[in-house]
C-alpha cells in the first residue's frame, strides 16, 4: 500500500504545486485574471486529484485478487489525499516565502479582486466596506504560517476528500470465490 499511496499521493502534490506557480505566473503576464484564477485553480485541483481514482484502481487491481472492500479503498485514497494536500500546502508556503512580491500584495490583491467582484455584483458600500474590514482581519490571521497552512489545506483537502469517497464507492469489489 505505501509505495501506491506514495507514489499517487506524490505525483498528484507535485502537480498541484506546478499547476499554482504556472497559475501566478499567468497571472503576473496577464494571461489569467485573479477573478479566473479561482476557477482555473478549482479546476485543475479536481482533474489532479482524480489521480486518485487511478490510485485506488492500482492497489485494487495489484493486491488481494483484484477485491477491496468501500473502507480499505477510502483508506488507500485518503492517504493519498493526505499527501497531496501537505506537499499543495508546504508548497504555497515555499512559494509564498521565496518569490518577492508575493509576501507583501497577495492579500491585498484577494482583496481588491473580493472587492471588485462585490461592486460588480451590485452590493452597496457598506457591504463592500464591512467585507474589506473582515479581510483585513483575515490579513493579520495569514501573517500566521500555522493558519496559512491550514487554510491552505481547507482549500485542497475537501474535494480530495470527496474524490477518494467517491473512488472507494465506485471500485469497491468483492473477492470471487473459487467454486469446487
Amino acid at each position: 500500500m505505501r509505495k501506491t499511496v506514495l507514489v499517487y499521493g506524490g505525483i498528484s502534490g507535485l502537480l498541484m504545486v506546478m499547476m499554482f506557480v504556472i497559475s501566478f505566473y499567468m497571472m503576473e503576464q496577464g494571461t489569467l485574471s485573479f477573478d479566473n484564477s479561482e476557477l482555473f485553480g478549482y479546476t485543475t485541483m479536481i482533474i489532479v486529484l482524480s489521480l486518485i481514482f487511478f490510485g485506488v484502481k492500482s492497489f485494487r487491481d495489484k493486491h488481494n485478487n483484484g477485491a477491496i472492500t468501500f473502507g480499505k479503498g477510502f483508506k488507500v485514497g485518503l492517504s493519498m489525499v493526505a499527501i497531496a494536500s501537505l506537499m499543495y500546502a508546504g508548497g504555497w508556503e515555499v512559494y509564498y516565502n521565496t518569490v518577492p512580491g508575493i509576501k507583501e500584495s497577495f492579500m491585498q490583491r484577494y482583496a481588491d479582486m473580493t472587492a471588485k467582484k462585490m461592486k460588480h455584483d451590485g452590493k452597496s458600500q457598506e457591504e463592500i466596506a464591512k467585507k474589506l474590514e473582515e479581510m483585513k482581519s483575515l490579513a493579520e490571521m495569514y501573517k500566521n504560517p500555522f493558519i496559512r497552512f491550514g487554510i491552505t489545506l481547507m482549500e485542497i483537502f475537501p474535494i480530495g476528500l470527496a474524490i477518494a469517497l467517491i473512488s472507494a464507492g465506485v471500485l469497491r469489489k468483492k473477492e470471487i470465490l473459487p467454486t469446487s
